[in-house]
């Protein structure tokens, strides 16, 4: 049974979560339709979302959990390298590089909130 503040905690995650899609989406949507490689759009989007990401998280969120930049930034770099093999194999099936993009986000962010809830912001001792 999942307790009730881990079903606040999720709904928290993911409502954070809609938020920061959108804003990633948006950026990584922009960067392509103005011309970009959608890798190096990715790249960028991935930079301006994590700092982005970081806000929504850390004050929303996990907001019970001791300050964790570091932990934060190793952790969006092991996710940037794991929406890169995502994006790149998924780019070889699906010709939108939109939809594309919109797929790698939903299938790293599962992987994404057990990173941040059990190695980035753990409960202040």
């Amino acid at each position: 049974m999942i307790s009730k503040e881990r079903l606040s905690e999720l709904w928290r995650y993911y409502s954070a979560g809609v938020i920061n899609t959108l804003f990633g989406i948006g950026v990584y949507s922009a960067l392509v339709w103005l011309g970009l490689n959608l890798f190096v759009a990715q790249l960028l989007a991935h930079l301006l979302g994590m700092a982005f990401n970081y806000l929504t998280y850390s004050r929303h969120v996990f907001r019970a959990a001791g300050t964790a930049k570091g932990r934060f930034i190793a952790s969006y770099a092991v996710n940037y390298a794991v929406s890169l093999g995502t994006l790149a194999a998924l780019s070889r099936f699906i010709a939108s590089p939109y939809f594309a993009g919109i797929l790698t986000t939903f299938l790293v962010s599962i992987a994404n909130y057990f990173a941040l809830k059990h190695l980035v912001f753990k409960a202040k001792a």
